[in-house]
Parts: structure tokens; C-alpha cells; sequence
């Protein structure tokens, strides 16, 4: 039905910057909010941002000021961009999206994609 596929992940030196990408393709009929998650090595998933569809975002407070979520309606696609990259920031940064497909009487639905690991080492 949908599919997110993320990109842009990689080894960066610590100060470095990245900007990943995820695009949903599939019956869309509208997307909602969208969100980056992450997971570190041995940790739980934790959430790092949020964007609505009009562009209203927040970020989590240990990567405020150095992430920057953004959005591409027409595109169905968003971005994350990551600077001032920390060794604490190694994580598989999954995308999720809330997901209107086309249809009638089918809900919302949560989709997630297969992730893209970050790596900040030097």
C-alpha cells in the first residue's frame, strides 16, 4: 500500500553534517504528520522530530538546534537535516508517516521505513 524509503545516512566525521531523506510512495491520498526516530546500539527507539502538514515542527531537546526537520508535500517526502553531528547521534534514523490512502472508510495508518544508519566517528 505505502512505502517509506529513507537515504542519505553514513559515516561522518564527528562536526560533520548529513541530510537524510525520506520518500513515501503508494496509494496516498494525504499525509499527515511525518517524524524521524531514531535507535542507537542497545537502546530503545526514541522519537527526535515532527513536522505537520501546514509546517509546524518541534524537536526533541538533544538535537534542538542542530536538527532540522522539513517537508515536500508535492513530493511526499521529508528531509532531516543533521549538523553538528556528535558521536552520540550513531543511530538507524527511521521515518514514519501518518497516511491517508486512497479509499473509503479506511483510517489513518502509521507507515515506517526500513531505516538508514548514521555513524559519527572519526
Amino acid at each position: 500500500q505505502v512505502q517509506l524509503v529513507e537515504s542519505g545516512g553514513g559515516l561522518v566525521q564527528p562536526g560533520g553534517s548529513l541530510r537524510l531523506s525520506c520518500a513515501a510512495s503508494g496509494s496516498i491520498y494525504r499525509i499527515d504528520d511525518m517524524d524521524w526516530h531514531r535507535q542507537a546500539p542497545g537502546k530503545e527507539r526514541e522519537w527526535v522530530a515532527t513536522i505537520t502538514r501546514d509546517g509546524h515542527t518541534i524537536h526533541a531537546d538533544a538535537v534542538k538546534g542542530r536538527f532540522s526537520i522539513s517537508r515536500d508535500n508535492a513530493k511526499n517526502t521529508v528531509f532531516l537535516q543533521i549538523d553538528s553531528l556528535k558521536p552520540a547521534d550513531t543511530a538507524v534514523y527511521y521515518c514514519k508517516a501518518d497516511v491517508l490512502t486512497l479509499g473509503i472508510g479506511i483510517p489513518i495508518k502509521s507507515y515506517w521505513g526500513q531505516g538508514t544508519p548514521v555513524t559519527v566517528s572519526s
